[in-house]
């Protein structure tokens, strides 16, 4: 089981001058994190790969959280988490590969938290030992794709009906990447 040092995520100030702190998941964050996914518009349950409205999938990600393949990150002021972001290192042939998730509470937004949280990520990409990093966006999701492009991701595939929401509506999916490191040569 692996930890990520508490010491490694400084607290982020947004645009308005207020401060979060950006840390990994731990255990007593299960109530806050159910309760941020509970919160969150219906809109964006939609989209989401995992349930966060669900207290079984909200133990599973607690559970994961020393997981050496994942990285999770709350952004939190106080004890309410306002913010979700998690890293996750492909299996088989692209372990060399994270996916990112990124999730911000509605109030939250436009005050730099998603760029924040996803610098962070982006940081925790060495710790995985990855040499990229995709995201997976709906075409829709201009806020989401703005976030990335600022970080220097770019569009590495465009896939028509290739995401079904919950509601079984298809939508067009986007795949941003961004090399991190280059690749050993041993």
């Amino acid at each position: 089981m692996v930890e990520l040092e508490r010491e490694l995520f400084a607290p982020a100030e947004l645009r308005d001058g207020r401060v979060v702190a950006i840390r990994p998941l731990d255990e007593p964050d299960a109530r806050a994190l159910l309760a941020f996914g509970r919160a969150l518009p219906q809109g964006d349950l939609l989209y989401l790969e995992d349930d966060l409205a669900s207290p079984e999938i909200i133990m599973r990600l607690i559970n994961a959280r020393c997981a050496e393949n994942w990285r999770q990150l709350v952004a939190s002021i106080g004890d309410q988490i306002i913010g979700y972001g998690a890293l996750r290192r492909l299996p088989g042939w692209s372990c060399h590969v994270a996916g990112i998730n990124l999730i911000v509470s509605a109030g939250w937004r436009r005050y730099g938290l998603g760029n924040a949280l996803a610098r962070a990520l982006v940081g925790a990409a060495d710790d995985l030992q990855v040499d990229k990093l995709i995201v997976e966006l709906i075409e829709t999701q201009r806020a989401g794709r703005a976030i990335f492009e600022r970080l220097g991701f770019q569009v590495e595939g465009q896939f028509s009906h290739h995401a079904r929401d919950r509601q079984g509506q298809h939508h067009t999916l986007i795949v941003l990447a961004q090399r991190v490191r280059q690749a050993s040569l041993t």
